[in-house]
């Protein structure tokens, strides 16, 4: 049986995609410039990765031949504990900003999923939330420059930029910050913001688009140029998404540029939003996604709210030591998943047995030696699955490589 397969994976084209990013590195073309925003490896029903047969069978689901034989391909703990492959893994390529969103712990995705399945809500219906009954923690990694907003900033942070911003709209979402506590304050800021009035969403793009040359033109000074970052941001926002109040995300949540290679791990309930940039992503296997703004979506702002954590939040930056080695991993705190980054150095490189992996090849070329005789070639752009019953892993060549594994599990 064989321990590694190549992948063929599918592409999502949403709108907000790079034209290039994704192409570029499967070295395919793209003549009519549409966006590709994710190229999905897994078993998630909604993009499933397939294995080419030999001969003309056909190309063959991924989750099919794991079901095959569990154990081999799975694993006895992983197996045991999720009963198939239990993350997702994506390269994302964000050319324009996504929307702002959060993904429910376990438990809050079972109960909505158990409930809109009672409401008889389709799973194609724009009105539903939960598209299955997991939850969706992840880790983004750069593989160019890329800026996110993430996890709420303090109160009296967010209170000090709207007064610097002095929009007169925003007079009930500012008063709403001077709560008893920080999640009490962020938590009405939010859902007064939320509920803004149409005119006042007009007022407030209006007041922007006012400011907008001067923020550009750094002639501002003081508390304006100390976040010179957060408010060019929101001009470029109010200009893609004009009378939506979310385009102030920059004064509510905390904008972190990362380098290559940095990466920031996101735990579930944490509002965030993708701005711009190429990464590879990692999460559970899951397309749970509550909405915030920036977005022609559907927004369900009870269910948002429900499912928040208000807590005052910062991810850290996930760098790689200067001593990093070969084999680096991003440390995160679920079972599902692991991120590694792998940098071949034309010495032979293992990899441990007995966990399902999945391998992206973002740099450079490689051959695998699988244990059994076989030699698999990889170029860029190119990914593997690799089973948990391997009973070698060998890479060689020069190379940068990220790869999906499980998590710890007892």
């Amino acid at each position: 049986m064989d321990p590694v397969f190549k992948l063929e994976n599918q592409v999502q084209h949403y709108s907000w995609g790079s034209p290039t990013w994704i192409p570029e590195l499967l070295g395919v073309p793209n003549p009519s410039a549409e966006p590709w925003a994710e190229l999905w490896m897994g078993i998630h029903p909604n993009a499933p990765s397939t294995v080419r047969s030999s001969g003309n069978t056909g190309d063959r689901p991924l989750a099919e031949i794991l079901q095959r034989d569990p154990h081999f391909f799975l694993g006895a703990p992983v197996t045991s504990a999720f009963g198939s492959l239990p993350s997702l893994f994506k390269l994302l390529a964000a050319e324009r900003p996504l929307s702002i969103q959060a993904h429910p712990t376990l438990e809050q995705a079972r109960l909505g999923w158990e409930r809109e399945n009672q409401r008889g809500i389709p799973l194609t219906s724009e009105r539903r939330n939960y598209k299955d009954p997991n939850h969706k923690p992840e880790i983004i990694c750069a593989l160019s420059p890329f800026r996110a907003l993430c996890g709420f900033r303090p109160p009296e942070q967010i209170r000090e930029l709207l007064d610097t911003l002095g929009a007169p709209t925003l007079e009930f979402p500012r008063a709403a910050l001077e709560g008893a506590s920080e999640e009490e304050s962020l938590r009405d800021f939010l859902k007064s913001l939320l509920h803004l009035s149409q005119s006042d969403k007009r007022e407030l793009t209006a007041w922007i688009e006012k400011l907008s040359k001067p923020i550009q033109d750094h002639s501002l000074g003081g508390a304006w140029e100390a976040y010179h970052r957060e408010w060019e941001l929101l001009v470029q926002l109010t200009r893609l998404y004009p009378s939506d109040p979310s385009v102030i995300a920059p004064l509510y949540l905390n904008l972190i540029d990362l380098q290559p290679l940095q990466a920031l791990y996101l735990p579930a309930g944490q509002l965030h939003g993708y701005v711009h940039g190429f990464g590879v992503e990692l999460m559970a296997n899951s397309d749970n996604v509550l909405r915030g703004g920036l977005t022609p979506k559907y927004i369900d702002v009870p269910e948002l709210l429900s499912i928040l954590d208000f807590s005052p939040f910062r991810p850290p930056v996930l760098e790689v030591p200067s001593d990093g080695g070969t084999l680096f991993s991003y440390p995160t705190a679920v079972r599902e998943f692991s991120l590694y980054l792998v940098r071949g150095n034309s010495k032979p490189l293992h990899l441990e047995p007995g966990k399902p992996r999945i391998l992206v090849l973002t740099q450079g070329s490689l051959e695998m030696h699988d244990g059994t005789g076989k030699v698999t070639p990889l170029r860029r752009g190119e990914s593997v699955f690799i089973a948990a019953g391997a009973t070698k892993i060998e890479l060689s060549g020069v190379f940068t490589a990220f790869v999906a594994s499980a998590g710890e599990l007892p």
